[in-house]
């Protein structure tokens, strides 16, 4: 069942208001937290300052550490860079899978401007350093387009790199707010809305289940932030409070330190915003007494898994017992769904509808430039989701390209695209599951919401 969140929040409002008047407001607010030091780094090779410098490169070449651009040769070079190993290699398998689907389908239907799509594999791996290495070397390959990263700050780490040679770049799964506003000429573009969308949803989750204290752990980086702060705005605006709001270096060896700042607090309930080091800080925090068994406990997509029990309590399948969070929902037909599953064997759908959507729609914007280079893509990005001509293949959304159509290709995930103020392409709404995890530790969903600006 699909809910409109902002058409049920003045009912939200009434109910916490009358909630507040009895016991307090239902919150989850945010605190201060430093900027990431290490997913943000520039990692280009940008030429020093060299305007009276000599130089002993031949006349005609550029020098060896300018950056490097890359062309169109009429065959589009397609990669991904996604997590294959690191704290997110659960989200690997099914992106990496369902961009594989898609060049299956494009080429099987001929390929982009004649050419079978050629598709090289990046690994994100958790580390700045090696998802940067990843881009240079696809750019070296001279790829003109890339699927990835899976999260926003391994993006954070290339973005500028990716771009500033020329090449496109689609995430299926950055949510940062940051990137609304980022400026990378145009190049930039996402499946996944931003958490400026899942705050909101995260919020009302909360208020819903009648919890009018809670305290937030967040991770220290650019996605935690973002989350962080738009759950705690739009607590605000429903009167909610909080009991701490604390970030944490996911680097750390543990968190005790954190829980027990909660766990001091008085808080009816937690919210965790984390990755892999997740598993690790709900270890402490049920040992602390802060379990789904003694409070609610929430989650986000970084810890929407039905193997996170595993990693906490190996023993015990119902260690999670009642933990809800949200995700970003694929919204994806349940023909796309089962065709996935068939053709993968992967019974994990996380973001493949998205990263399925990145690939195709890099692949018809293509087709609707008559060209593989990347500015030539990236400007007909949003229009490929946009025009007057729905569509749903590739083979008949090129052929009503061919046709002299324009083209509103009907996403797996259900996304249309449009242009951000610094020209960056992104959902403008966003579709969000409510999961919630049962006795045997699996994750099922329970609910599903629209979120809108």
């Amino acid at each position: 069942m699909k809910r409109s969140l902002w058409l049920r929040r003045m009912a939200a409002v009434t109910a916490l208001a009358l909630a507040t008047a009895a016991c307090g407001g239902d919150g989850d607010t945010t605190g201060d937290e430093p900027e990431p030091t290490d997913t943000t780094e520039e990692t280009t090779d940008e030429p020093a300052d060299e305007e009276t410098e000599p130089t002993d490169e031949p006349e005609g070449e550029e020098p060896a550490d300018e950056e490097q651009a890359v062309e169109g040769d009429g065959t589009l070079n397609l990669g991904y860079i996604l997590p294959e190993s690191g704290p997110l290699a659960f989200l690997g398998p099914p992106q990496i899978q369902a961009v594989q689907m898609a060049v299956d389908e494009i080429n099987a239907a001929g390929g982009v401007l004649g050419n079978d799509v050629t598709l090289e594999s990046g690994d994100e791996a958790g580390d700045t350093t090696i998802a940067s290495e990843s881009a240079q070397r696809l750019i070296g390959a001279g790829v003109n387009a890339v699927v990835g990263a899976a999260a926003s700050g391994m993006s954070l780490s290339f973005v500028d790199a990716l771009t500033g040679a020329g090449v496109v770049q689609c995430s299926a799964s950055n949510t940062s707010p940051t990137f609304t506003g980022g400026d990378y000429g145009g190049l930039y573009f996402r499946t996944a809305p931003t958490d400026a969308l899942q705050g909101p949803v995260l919020a009302e989750t909360i208020v819903a289940d009648g919890n009018t204290n809670p305290a937030i752990l967040a991770r220290a980086d650019d996605y935690g932030q973002g989350l962080l702060d738009a759950t705690v705005e739009e607590l605000e605006a429903q009167g909610a409070t909080v009991a701490a709001s604390i970030t944490y270096d996911p680097e750390a060896a543990n968190f005790e330190a954190e829980v027990n700042q909660v766990a001091q607090s008085g808080a009816d309930s937690v919210a965790l915003i984390a990755f892999d080091e997740g598993a690790q800080i709900l270890a402490s925090m049920i040992e602390a007494g802060l379990g789904p068994q003694n409070i609610m406990v929430y989650g986000a997509d970084g810890v929407a898994s039905d193997t996170l029990w595993e990693d906490v309590d190996p023993n015990d399948p119902s260690v999670l017992d009642g933990m809800k969070g949200t995700r970003p929902a694929a919204d994806a037909d349940e023909g796309f769904i089962q065709r996935f599953t068939d053709e993968t064997g992967l019974s994990d759908t996380t973001y493949a509808a998205q990263a399925f959507d990145c690939a195709m729609i890099i692949a018809l914007a293509a087709e609707a430039a008559g060209s593989d280079e990347g500015s030539a893509i990236a400007a007909e990005m949003v229009g490929v989701t946009t025009g007057d001509t729905a569509c749903t293949s590739f083979e008949e959304c090129r052929d009503a390209l061919e046709a002299g159509d324009t083209i509103a290709y009907d996403t797996a995930s259900g996304v249309v695209l449009t242009e951000t103020e610094t020209g960056n392409g992104e959902p403008e709404s966003g579709m969000y599951d409510v999961w919630e995890l049962d006795g045997e530790g699996a994750l099922s969903v329970i609910d599903t919401v629209e979120s809108n600006f």
